[in-house]
């Protein structure tokens, strides 16, 4: 079975819409490039079904679809409120309490147990996405929070509750978190998402566990808070990857302040050569109808025009109706964009250090090469897999091909823009493995003769030191 090729890439939440080997084929083959596990939703059971389809899936059809694991974090809901919600009332006050009870109009739990301590008067609190909101008169700072309906609604059970404006002290990494990253790392995610990430210690408290359990699985920072937008630059230089989580922190922040972060952030990450992903509600609307609005085209088309590595779909395919017919709409408009109006080569700073400056300028050196050229390809040979990552960040209109034999690689890299890769164990002497990996490529129609191929390698190459060497060649 073929994939679509693109160079942006989709990352799709699984759920019950989605988990049916069948339809998950379909959907990888249509565009799917990251399975998305959600662990705010289903039990590890159920995770390690869909886990086992994707391994599955992979082997029988070699395709390369990482299995990206999202932790919930500290999110905060409100507990269970009485049968059909409770209807909150502009102007009338309400109780917070963090002792379990069934909520209604005058009283509701909430699940956060130091909130009587951290929030202060005058703060505002939003339920349910921002639809209600609610201010602080009062706090015993023990375990009631006295409030005033702000703007009203009905409330109904489990929903969830942001805070804008309190400094929250709990732990990046809840205990539910710490057991199904243990879970995640034990079978084998190559990608792992960290919710509400506030600074850089929080990214690298995950990398240290990761580390401890002997996995190579790399992290996302989910940037959903204000604080994660005042140390963003430390949180980039962290972390493996970004993702632009719009859903909260449209919700934390003024709405009106999202467009611009997505673009600041995506081109922060472009500078630092990390993978960035524009999520939620990009195609909402298909969650109950197969035709998208012509907004949510424009949000796909701009996300992409931005330069994002990839773009996400959350309810669209765990819970929707049309979950293939999402992806194909993806893939369409993905494909036109790149094929009619993207801006290849896209201008990006340097951000070479001491220790990475050699091979960043052979990247940059080959990138201005396919440029120049017009090259169709550009070969990565790669062990750490940063040339892939480096090269792609500055967008080329050449097909890049990552050659590693690195097996875990080849599933993180599906996240990586324009990046296709490849299992690759020879590595003889330079010259010889770069013929051979040009001869796989005019084996496999992915250059034709005559047309022209930039290859990066590392001399020598069993070394697998760091890229040294560049190589341009007109295939024959």
């Amino acid at each position: 079975m073929k994939k679509v090729q693109k160079k942006t890439k989709i990352v799709a939440t699984l759920g019950p819409a989605s988990s049916q080997k069948d339809v998950l084929t379909r959907m990888i083959a249509k565009g799917v490039d990251v399975c998305r596990l959600n662990f705010s939703h289903g039990s590890q059971e159920d995770h390690l079904k869909v886990i086992n389809t994707i391994k599955e899936i992979n082997a029988e059809h070699s395709f390369n679809v990482a299995i990206l694991a999202d932790l919930q974090g500290p999110k905060i809901r409100i507990g269970k409120m009485k049968e059909g919600g409770a209807i909150l009332v502009n102007g009338a006050k309400i109780e917070m309490t963090t002792h379990e009870l069934i909520g209604d109009e005058n009283k509701i739990y909430i699940t956060y147990e130091n909130f009587p301590n951290d929030v202060k008067e005058n703060e505002i609190i939003l339920l349910d996405d921002g639809k209600i909101q609610l201010r602080v008169l009062a706090t015993n700072h023990k375990d009631t929070v006295t409030c005033e309906v702000v703007h009203g609604g009905i409330l109904t059970s489990r929903k969830g509750v942001n805070l804008p404006n309190t400094k929250v002290s709990i732990p990046s990494l809840t205990e539910e978190d710490l057991d199904n990253l243990n879970f995640a790392l034990e079978h084998g995610a190559d990608w792992i998402a960290m919710s509400f990430v506030r600074s850089a210690e929080d990214i690298k408290q995950c990398k240290e566990i990761i580390a401890a359990k002997g996995s190579h699985a790399k992290v996302i920072a989910k940037i959903e808070k204000p604080e994660a937008i005042e140390n963003i630059d430390a949180i980039i230089a962290a972390t493996d990857a970004v993702m632009v989580a719009r859903g909260d922190l449209g919700v934390e922040l003024p709405m009106e302040e999202v467009p611009g972060l997505q673009k600041i952030i995506v081109q922060k990450c472009r500078n630092q050569s990390k993978p960035v992903i524009i999520a939620t509600q990009m195609l909402e609307s298909m969650i109950t109808t197969p035709r998208p609005t012509r907004a949510e085209i424009n949000d796909v088309a701009n996300s992409v025009l931005d330069g994002a590595d990839a773009v996400m779909l959350s309810g669209e395919t765990s819970v929707g109706e049309f979950p293939e017919i999402v992806i194909e709409t993806m893939t369409k408009v993905i494909t036109h964009i790149e094929s009619t109006s993207y801006p290849y080569y896209i201008a990006k700073e340097d951000s070479s250090t001491e220790e990475t400056f050699l091979s960043d300028a052979i990247c940059g050196s080959s990138i201005f090469l396919a440029e120049k050229t017009k090259a169709s390809a550009i070969a990565v040979m790669t062990a750490s897999g940063y040339t892939a990552f480096e090269i792609s960040s500055y967008r080329p209109n050449a097909n890049i091909f990552v050659f590693t034999g690195n097996q875990k690689l080849l599933n993180q890299l599906s996240l990586v823009w324009g990046v296709r890769s490849f299992i690759y164990k020879k590595y003889e002497d330079a010259e010889g493995t770069i013929q051979d990996v040009n001869g796989l490529l005019k084996e496999n129609h992915l250059v034709e003769p005559g047309e022209i191929v930039i290859n990066t390698a590392s001399t020598p190459l069993h070394h697998k030191g760091k890229t040294n060497t560049i190589r341009v060649t007109v295939l024959q």
